[in-house]
């Protein structure tokens, strides 16, 4: 009896340890953000590259446009310091005319300035050297040149009167660009203290026959200095009076 009892507890032992017991098993899915992988298979590149593509396929070439100037220009000689009926000036009288018709023709700028600047700020010295030049027939050298001074149409030349004439520098701007001036118009001004045009217009005519010389204009110094407004009034008459 006690055997066949002892033998049914082990075959009941037995069969118990050989059943499977259950067991939970919860599967995270692969797409779990908690989860975080051991390896991460990212190559990073060991070599950047520095060449830039020389090639633009859309760039567009830049243009060049030519520096545009008016057809008319305004070259002349002035003087300050010391002048007859004004004294002692910081702005010369030629240079006020030549503002005023710079101003009404929309003419481009060209100051003629003594390369060596010797002239005396002092009137009489001022006139001493003046007439020793006009003796001499000097040919005082300027500074810089007129740009595509052949392609204005209309060029005002304007000085004061120097012993009756033109100062003699301007003759070495007309000798030396007697051929780029052939074939323009040329009209002449001046600043005096009661010569007149002095024959400026002629004068001009004489050095460039090539060119078209036209009747000259002339202003009183002191009424230029001192008289602006009414100066102004005269130079727009003038200026409309011969198409401008």
């Amino acid at each position: 009896m006690k055997k066949a009892l002892l033998l049914a507890c082990l075959i009941s032992l037995l069969t118990a340890c050989s059943l499977p017991g259950k067991v939970q098993i919860t599967e995270i899915p692969a797409s779990d953000p908690t989860v975080i992988p051991t390896e991460t298979a990212v190559e990073i590149p060991t070599e950047i590259p520095t060449e830039i593509p020389t090639e633009t396929p859309t760039s567009v070439p830049p243009t060049e446009t030519p520096e545009p100037h008016s057809a008319v220009l305004v070259v002349y000689f002035s003087r300050t310091g010391e002048q007859s009926s004004v004294g002692v000036i910081d702005k010369g009288n030629t240079e006020i005319v030549a503002e005023m018709i710079a101003e009404k023709t929309g003419a481009d700028f060209f100051q003629i300035l003594p390369e060596v600047d010797n002239y005396p700020m002092t009137y009489v010295a001022l006139t001493e050297i003046a007439k020793r030049e006009q003796d001499e027939r000097a040919r005082p050298a300027y500074a810089g040149e007129v740009k595509d001074l052949a392609g204005y149409e209309t060029v005002f030349i304007g000085a004061p009167v120097w012993w009756n004439d033109w100062p003699m520098i301007m003759y070495t701007f007309f000798e030396q660009n007697a051929e780029a001036l052939a074939g323009k118009t040329l009209i002449p001004f001046n600043t005096h203290d009661g010569s007149g045009l002095s024959g400026f217009d002629t004068k001009l005519a004489g050095t460039l026959p090539q060119s078209n010389v036209s009747a000259g204009f002339a202003v009183l110094g002191r009424e230029a200095q001192n008289s602006t407004e009414f100066i102004r009034l005269t130079v727009n008459n003038w200026l409309e009076g011969i198409g401008f």
